[in-house]
């Protein structure tokens, strides 16, 4: 229980962006808000203060994901043991970027800087539509490539080099997610069935990454060969990383996987009841031809 209270880091960088990217939320929402309630126009297709609420609570709720895992003991815990640092990466590659995509924060970060917020509806950058499958692959890229001994190993000692590692991740795990989910005021364009196919392959290539760690008879990572290894041998420890990896992965996108079959499935009965609607509005053409009329 005292390891809740103790080893807290300041990392100043952490705390210093985290405080930015928070406040810069909060001060975009109470704009929106005073926009809402005053003479601005404001869209008719904007969403009600319940809805901002809950997509605010989401946003700042990845946000301190984020800031948990990097600040909290899970920091410091994680360059003592490789499970510990799997699940740190865990919240900073997926939850984290998950909930504040979820969150939909970009008309509250435009609000900031622009009086004119984003229609709902709104299509994705077109970098971010044009090739889904090679983002998708891009973002499993960096959460693996990471995972190299060598970067693995090194980005423990050096701040630097560590930074980097949690900006990517959280880079690369904002760009899947927007990808993979609609996110406000932004409306997907790829087909549902598509993006299921991202989730997918993501957990196939998380699983092949987790069995290799936890059916790996080597040590990958002797740098955490320390002294807290008196209970569990470092191979022990790697193994349960890729548990870690393997298992926590799972959760997230399993209910991506789901909400968007639920949409698919949407999307079909709405086409289905469309075309039943078209066949009973459009009129029949009769089977026999009509009599001649003798004048």
């Amino acid at each position: 229980m005292a390891a809740v209270f103790e080893h807290w880091s300041a990392s100043w960088p952490v705390l210093a962006g985290y405080a930015v990217l928070a406040a810069w939320h909060l001060a975009g929402l109470w704009r929106l808000r005073g926009a809402a309630g005053g003479q601005e126009q404001v869209p008719a297709s904007a969403p009600a203060s319940r809805e901002l609420r809950r997509e605010a609570i989401l946003c700042q709720l990845g946000l301190l994901v984020v800031l948990i895992a990097l600040v909290s003991p899970v920091g410091y815990l994680s360059g003592v043991y490789i499970w510990v640092r799997m699940l740190q990466e865990l919240l900073v590659a997926v939850v984290g970027p998950g909930l504040i995509v979820l969150g939909a924060p970009w008309n509250a970060l435009r609000a900031v800087l622009s009086r004119r917020p984003l229609p709902a509806g709104s299509a994705l950058p077109r970098w971010l539509t044009a090739r889904p499958v090679l983002l998708a692959i891009a973002a499993n890229t960096i959460w693996l490539v990471w995972q190299l001994p060598a970067l693995f190993d090194r980005a423990q000692s050096a701040a630097g080099l560590a930074l980097a590692e949690h900006v990517s991740y959280l880079a690369a795990g904002l760009v899947f997610w927007l990808v993979v989910i609609s996110s406000r005021p932004y409306q997907q364009r790829t087909p549902p069935l598509r993006r299921v196919g991202l989730v997918i392959g993501s957990v196939a290539a998380s699983t092949v990454f987790g069995m290799m760690l936890v059916f790996g008879s080597g040590v990958l990572y002797p740098a955490y060969a320390n002294s807290a290894h008196h209970v569990m041998s470092v191979l022990d420890d790697q193994q349960l990383a890729g548990a870690v990896w393997w298992m926590g992965i799972l959760p997230p996108m399993i209910i991506a996987a789901v909400a968007l079959m639920m949409e698919w499935l949407r999307d079909e009965e709405s086409a289905e009841l469309s075309a039943g609607l078209d066949r009973l509005l459009t009129p029949r053409r009769h089977g026999w031809p009509s009599r001649p009329v003798i004048r």
